[in-house]
């Protein structure tokens, strides 16, 4: 993101009631969806009526966030995209804290997000974001903690497996662990994962503009991605690192190495 990006951000969201964000969410998602928006698509997703749609249309235009008039299609401006994804990027990384971490269901983590998202800080969220990875990288963590975070709740603070628990871990780790202390690493291509793995990124390899553009973007050496879609033909692959999806060409994810977790 650039200097000019993360001004147009700034002043988007911070002039934003949460109403207002919330209707530019909805014409992100329905034209991620559809490609198109009406006035009367937003009020079905929203679930308000035709006036109300209407002046919030008008409020987002006169901040500039989105292309509106009577009787045409709706768009987002540039600004307006910053601040949708913004609000888009607040909202997964709260539902995802809260069901891969917190093993909260997914209905309710996706109503608890929807009332957190209007006022958490960026900072927090990037917290969020650096504690998910810790938790799905670290030895310690892993699916089988959550599992048995969720097994702690159940049995009320129960810890009747916590030595059997720390010797399990150890064992694993000495498995993953070669003579003379050394990792073994199991490394892949990004390209060559399916969709709904997980991985940390382990090297990002060449030094072009593409190679460059791709830090930018957050696909740097310890970030988790998680891949969410290959097109038919293999370009491009979908993915998902620090709260973002982003899209990147089948010969970009040729030069990302990576380690499943």
């Amino acid at each position: 993101m650039n200097l000019r990006q993360g001004e147009n951000r700034m002043t988007a969201t911070e002039t934003l009631t949460a109403s207002l964000e919330d209707y530019l969410e909805a014409i992100f998602h329905i034209i991620a969806e559809k490609h198109a928006v009406k006035p009367r698509d937003i009020a079905r997703r929203l679930k308000v009526s035709y006036a109300s749609v209407t002046g919030a249309l008008r409020s987002l235009a006169e901040r500039k966030l989105i292309n509106y008039s009577p009787y045409d299609l709706i768009t987002l401006t540039q600004a307006g995209e910053v601040a949708a994804k913004d609000v888009v990027r607040r909202h997964e990384v709260l539902h995802d804290f809260f069901v891969e971490v917190l093993a909260v269901p997914d209905a309710d983590a996706d109503v608890a997000a929807c009332q957190m998202e209007h006022s958490i800080p960026k900072g927090i969220v990037d917290r969020f974001v650096k504690f998910v990875e810790f938790v799905e990288t670290c030895p310690r963590g892993g699916q089988k903690w959550i599992k048995g975070f969720s097994y702690h709740c159940d049995q009320e603070g129960t810890r009747d497996n916590c030595v059997k628990c720390i010797e399990t871990c150890l064992d694993e780790e000495k498995q993953r662990t070669k003579t003379g202390g050394v990792k073994t690493m199991e490394t892949s291509r990004l390209k060559d994962l399916k969709p709904g793995q997980k991985c940390k990124v382990v090297k990002v390899r060449g030094r072009s503009q593409a190679g460059k553009r791709i830090l930018e973007m957050g696909v740097t050496p310890g970030s988790v991605i998680e891949l969410e879609r290959v097109a038919p033909l293999g370009d491009p692959i979908d993915i998902k690192v620090k709260g973002y999806h982003l899209s990147l060409r089948k010969d970009e994810a040729e030069g990302i190495d990576v380690e499943l977790i």
